[in-house]
């Protein structure tokens, strides 16, 4: 039985209703991601459900005794006290919920007496979530939870979210958090709830198949509207009593294809391209800088050159955008050496979208006063360059003050697009964006023909846009990967069990030197090391081999694994239960093969060739 059940909600401000008689039930246990695109009311529909908005008709029905909590997309500009008041604020003092609160309180890993106006947004963010979980509610509702979270803290979520006992409704448009979470998937398209039960890829493939049927089944109507249409106008067999039934059937037609609300349309973006380059963009010669004596970045060396696509990534306050500063020439290195490269024209994509004039409308902010904008040569008008946006003229000519964060965003992306550049610099710019933008403007980078620099949180972008990962670790130490997150992750994980063994060796190491007599069998031999250690260790010649082969080996189960999940999500599949379990099995075993692969060839990188 649902905990709660939707019936018939309607709301409209003015145009389309926001919400059109959507109905959907919530069970015990779901957890369920609310998609859909920017400004479709997937955060109204999360006020309504917990009681702070009304709605024009129908009704929100709820389990008796019913406890709801929502995380909301804002932080608040000013909050008192420090993060134990802010938690647990707002916590009947009750001993089991006392203990409950107290341990989410312990995993923010946030110091309790530290005032919550002193934090950064990530962490304001991390404490705001712990406050709606400590309210201890049957029904969680999480608007955007990962916004302004760090890759590891974005984790953190992850972890708690999946094992979380009550029920859980969030919006989130990051695609590697979604895939790990949701079970479920709402769609609110064009006012209308449309339930799912599947996990988000799947989801995504019935979507598609949905869409396309009613594509093909809106055609035929049309079809058959249009001959109507000819029909009537033939004038006196139209009017003939045995013909009163067509005539109202074509009444009937015109109605229900005046009401039919199409979908909302894609963004169109372009990019206006500058003349290329010089080879070289910037080059940083053992580059270290500290902010009040911690370092941010320690002796980094690196080049950027022209048609590169790099990512940034660390943890909040590691120094990203710092080092975008320090590779644009912005701001002086304590040490070190930057050169930057000829003839660069820059578009910079600031994450706190310092660029936008509030006082301003949205024609204003991208033309300047001027009502025409030229792109890659083409004389444009700037409300028709607005609507590629999903702007329309009426909201173009308004101020700017009431967009959502992603509209705003897709606004600083017109504004940013609208000016030649061969250097597209990148600080945050998923925030708040769809996943349908969010693909566009993947695959827009991927055409883009000069360098893209690029600060996210967002795994999945970063796989699908850059080649090159910068990823800022600690003590200020940039660590450079080949490939996208997922590439640096897995080297990651190989360093980070290579350093755990070397210390395990120094620490057995150092023990036996303490107490030799411990590592002594019969023979009187050391069975664990010798006193003075040989040095370093060459790879065999049957290592060497091995060492040669496993890139090969490793590209090919990459590739097994790629099948067998295209297997997985083919809809015949789906529906035989034997096969999936036949093909997961499969999956797992590659995986594990995989992971090894992986290990020992840092094993046998480690030795010298």
């Amino acid at each position: 039985m649902p905990i709660l059940s939707a019936q018939n909600v309607s709301l409209r401000f003015s145009g389309p209703p926001l919400l059109d008689n959507a109905s959907f039930d919530i069970e015990a246990g779901d957890r369920i991601c609310l998609v859909g695109r920017n400004g479709e009311g997937k955060s109204t529909l999360l006020k309504i459900i917990q009681g702070e908005m009304g709605m024009d008709s129908g009704e929100i029905v709820k389990r008796t005794g019913l406890k709801v909590s929502r995380m909301v997309q804002e932080i608040p500009a000013h909050m008192e006290g420090t993060v134990r008041d802010v938690v647990m604020g707002h916590i009947a003092q009750d001993g089991h919920h006392d203990a409950h609160a107290e341990a989410i309180l312990g995993k923010t890993g946030i110091a309790a007496d530290a005032l919550f106006d002193g934090l950064s947004g990530g962490q304001k963010r991390r404490v705001l979530f712990a406050r709606a979980v400590a309210e201890n509610p049957d029904l969680l509702l999480l608007d955007e939870p990962t916004n302004h979270l760090d890759i590891p803290a974005i984790q953190w979520l992850e972890g708690i979210v999946s094992r979380l006992e009550c029920a859980v409704l969030f919006v989130s448009h990051d695609r590697a958090f979604v895939r790990r979470t949701a079970t479920r998937i709402f769609e609110l398209d064009r006012g209308r709830v449309r339930a799912w039960n599947y996990p988000y890829d799947k989801f995504v493939q019935f979507r598609d198949q949905a869409l396309a049927e009613e594509e093909k089944a809106n055609k035929l109507f049309d079809k058959r509207l249009a001959e109507e249409e000819v029909w009537i106008r033939k004038g006196i067999q139209a009017r003939r009593t045995r013909n009163e039934g067509r005539v109202r059937a074509l009444i009937k037609m015109r109605q229900e294809r005046a009401e039919r609300r199409t979908r909302t349309g894609s963004v169109n973006m372009q990019i206006t391209e500058a003349e290329r380059s010089g080879r070289l963009v910037a080059r940083l010669t053992d580059v270290s800088f500290a902010y009040e004596g911690a370092p941010l970045i320690s002796h980094f060396s690196t080049e950027v050159s022209r048609g590169d696509r790099i990512g940034i990534v660390g943890p909040n306050g590691s120094g990203k955008t710092t080092l975008l500063k320090l590779i644009l020439g912005e701001i002086q290195p304590d040490e070190g050496d930057i050169r930057l490269g000829t003839n660069l024209q820059i578009a910079y994509f600031d994450q706190m979208r310092t660029r936008l004039r509030e006082d301003k409308s949205l024609v204003e902010n991208v033309g300047d006063g001027q009502a025409y904008i030229t792109l890659n040569g083409v004389r444009r008008h700037v409300l028709s360059y607005l609507q590629d946006f999903l702007f329309s003229a009426e909201r173009a000519r308004g101020p700017i003050s009431a967009l959502s964060g992603g509209e705003r965003n897709r606004l600083l992306l017109a504004c940013l697009f609208s000016h030649p550049s061969n250097v597209l610099v990148l600080d945050e710019p998923t925030n708040d964006l769809d996943m349908e933008t969010l693909d566009l403007l993947a695959e827009l980078l991927a055409d883009y023909n000069g360098t893209v620099i690029v600060v996210s949180h967002d795994r999945a972008f970063l796989d699908s846009v850059v080649t090159g990962i910068f990823a800022i670790e600690d003590g200020g130490n940039v660590f450079e990967a080949v490939g996208g997150y997922t590439d640096y992750e897995n080297n990651r994980k190989i360093r980070e069990k290579e350093a755990a063994n070397a210390a395990r060796i120094a620490e057995e190491r150092a023990s036996l030197q303490k107490n030799p007599a411990s590592g002594q069998s019969g023979t009187g031999k050391n069975t664990v090391f010798d006193q003075n250690p040989a040095k370093k260790k060459k790879r065999s010649y049957n290592e060497e081999r091995e060492y040669a082969a496993l890139p090969e080996k490793i590209e090919k189960l990459e590739a097994e694994i790629a099948e067998f999940q295209a297997e997985l999500a083919k809809p015949e599949v789906y529906t035989d239960a034997k096969r999936i379990v036949e093909l997961q099995k499969e999956l797992a075993d590659r995986e594990s093969e995989l992971e090894k692969a992986y290990e020992r060839f840092g094993e046998l990188d480690s030795l010298g060739g």
